[in-house]
C-alpha cells in the first residue's frame, strides 16, 4: 500500500488528503489546533517531523501557500526524498519546472475549485511521467483527477489561465466598485449595470463577501500569474494590479464580516 505524505493540511489540503485511498501523513510539529482538527477530521496520520514523513512516504503532495512551494520542496529534497513528489500549488509553469529539478520523479499539479466536500466541486490536474500513477490514488469521489499531456508546467499553466480569470476579474470588479464609491457614482453605475450588465452587482456583492477573507492567500498567486504571463511574453500588469488590491484586504484573513462596504471602504 502507498503511503502519501500530505504537506500541509489546510482548509484546501485536508480535504486532498481526506479523498485519498491510501494511508495519508502529516507533520504536526509547529502546527496549530485547527490544522490538527482538520486533520483529525479528515483520518489524517500525525507524525512528529518532516524527517519521519519523508522517510515513511512513497509520494509527497505539496499543497501550501504558492509563496512557500519552493521551501516546502527544498526541505524536502534536503532530506534525499526518492519517491514521487506532487507539487499541487499555484505556481508559474516556470516555478514548477524549477521545482521539478530537485526531484528525481515529479509529477506537476493544479486544483480548480473549493475544498475538496462535494462531488463536481473540485478538480485535480496532474501532468507528467507519473501522473496516471499518482492519479490512481483518488479513484473515488469528491476529488475528480484528471492527467493532461505535458510533463513539468502542464497543470501549473492551467491552473494559472483559470485562476487569471477567476481570481483577476473578481479582482478587477472591487476596484470598480471602490473607484465608483469614490467619486460618488456607485449607484449611476449599479443603475446601469441593471440595464446593461444585469447579475454583476450581485455579483461584486459576493466577490467581497467570498473573497476577502482569503485575500492573504491569493497574493502570491497573482505574483505567480504576473511571472507566468512575462514568461510567455504577455501583458502582465493586470496581476501585478490584483495583487496589490489582495495585499490591501489582508487585514480581513478568517473574518466573517467581510461585505462589499467594509472592503470598499478597506480598499
Amino acid at each position: 500500500m502507498t503511503t502519501v505524505g500530505l504537506l500541509h493540511p489546510g482548509a484546501m489540503g485536508a480535504t486532498i488528503g481526506g479523498a485519498c485511498r491510501a494511508e495519508v501523513l502529516w507533520c504536526a510539529d509547529g502546527r496549530s489546533t485547527a490544522t490538527r482538527m482538520r486533520a483529525d477530521e479528515h483520518r489524517l496520520v500525525a507524525v512528529g517531523s518532516l524527517s519521519e514523513l519523508v522517510e515513511r512516504s512513497d509520494v509527497i503532495v505539496s499543497v501550501c501557500p504558492p509563496a512557500a512551494a519552493v521551501d516546502v520542496a527544498d526541505a524536502v529534497a534536503r532530506l534525499g526524498f526518492d519517491g514521487v513528489y506532487v507539487d499541487a500549488n499555484a505556481i508559474a509553469p516556470s516555478t514548477a519546472r524549477a521545482v521539478a529539478t530537485r526531484f528525481r520523479h515529479f509529477v506537476d499539479g493544479g486544483i480548480v475549485g473549493p475544498p475538496a466536500t462535494t462531488p463536481g466541486s473540485t478538480r485535480l490536474y496532474l501532468s507528467g511521467p507519473d501522473a496516471t500513477s499518482v492519479a490512481e490514488l483518488w479513484p473515488d469521489r469528491p476529488l475528480d483527477v484528471r492527467v493532461i499531456d505535458g510533463g513539468a508546467g502542464a497543470a501549473s499553466a492551467l491552473k494559472m489561465a483559470y485562476a487569471t480569470w477567476t481570481k483577476v476579474s473578481g479582482a478587477l470588479l472591487l476596484d470598480v466598485r471602490a473607484l465608483a464609491r469614490a467619486e460618488g457614482v456607485d449607484e449611476a453605475l449599479l443603475s446601469e449595470w441593471e440595464i446593461s450588465q444585469p447579475g454583476t452587482a450581485e455579483r461584486s456583492e459576493r466577490t467581497a463577501a467570498g473573497v476577502a477573507p482569503k485575500a492573504w492567500r491569493f497574493v502570491g498567486e497573482m505574483r505567480e500569474i504576473e511571472r507566468t504571463f512575462r514568461d510567455a511574453g504577455l501583458p502582465a500588469g493586470f496581476a501585478a494590479g490584483a495583487a496589490e488590491l489582495y495585499e490591501r484586504l489582508v487585514s480581513f484573513k478568517d473574518r466573517t464580516d467581510a461585505d462589499l462596504d467594509a472592503v470598499t471602504r478597506q480598499l
